[in-house]
């Protein structure tokens, strides 16, 4: 527990049980004024009840105003500082890509290109951090968008992964009405798993979408039943030996439940397939 929460639990309570002990101190003084009887009982109470709610707030509000201030300070802070790094990012791939021009010796070339991917990874870790600090501390922008040019957007992330893996497309023209950045990190997550648990050779992935129904298809590994129940859970990762921490099924999971979108598992003895189903978000 960080001091600020203890901080925070220590002095809300010593509040409460100041109010407490002065209201009870009203009711005993209001009980021995007027008498306690039918006719008194609503008055007392309310009374009661009013006096300890305001001085609560009273209290509570010049108490915590300075606790609540330095927290939007952090966040303004880190907010600042999050946009300040973006600057030295963009500059480092716009002068990339002039450079590219320009270099023509191979070696060079080949360390350019690693500045460039390093550059881009930078720049995605950026857009996480905005990502999540917006979700936290902000309300996160819906927008409407096309589910093709965000899953072929998604797909471009892997290319140099996928190795020999066969990936087929079919996906009828829909517009979507959601969080466009919590989605694009969806569909990376469950396009990544694809891949990851692929067959070593002849591998596929089959991404179909139809009637309100996304379905990503992978060869591979049957999931074991008895996983369906907590592949979704943190840190669970059914082999062990793949690289990976088990955090990407339970951010997609967690989307899918902020947006009412229905997600399921057909596991199969070729393969695996996730289904979901995307009516609520239909724009």
């Amino acid at each position: 527990m960080n001091y600020k929460k203890r901080n925070f639990l220590i002095t809300n309570s010593i509040i409460v049980l100041f109010v407490l002990l002065l209201s009870l101190l009203l009711n005993f003084y209001l009980n021995s004024f007027i008498g306690f009887n039918q006719e008194t009982f609503m008055f007392i109470t309310l009374t009661v009840l009013f006096f300890g709610l305001g001085l609560y707030l009273l209290l509570s509000k010049s108490i915590f105003e300075p606790l609540f201030k330095s927290d939007e300070n952090l966040q303004k802070t880190v907010k600042e500082t999050l946009h300040e790094l973006n600057i030295p990012v963009s500059t480092i791939n716009l002068n990339t890509q002039m450079l590219e021009k320009k270099i023509t010796d191979e070696k060079a070339l080949k360390r350019l290109s690693r500045i460039k991917k390093a550059s881009n990874e930078l720049l995605r870790l950026y857009e996480d951090m905005e990502y999540q600090i917006k979700k936290e501390i902000d309300k996160v922008d819906v927008s409407v968008f096309n589910l093709k040019d965000v899953t072929f957007n998604s797909l471009d992330k892997f290319e140099d992964l996928k190795k020999d893996i066969k990936i087929e497309v079919n996906i009828e023209d829909c517009q979507l009405k959601t969080d466009l950045n919590g989605f694009s990190k969806m569909l990376d997550n469950l396009i990544s798993n694809a891949l990851k648990y692929n067959l070593e050779e002849n591998g596929l992935i089959k991404i179909t979408y139809n009637n309100n129904i996304l379905s990503i298809y992978n060869t591979g590994k049957e999931i074991d039943t008895k996983n369906l129940f907590i592949i979704f859970d943190k840190f669970f990762q059914e082999d062990s030996s793949k690289n990976g921490f088990g955090l990407g099924l339970s951010m997609v999971k967690e989307f899918c439940d902020k947006n009412k979108i229905a997600i399921k598992i057909e596991p199969s003895a070729k393969g695996n397939k996730f289904i979901l189903n995307f009516k609520n978000i239909i724009n």
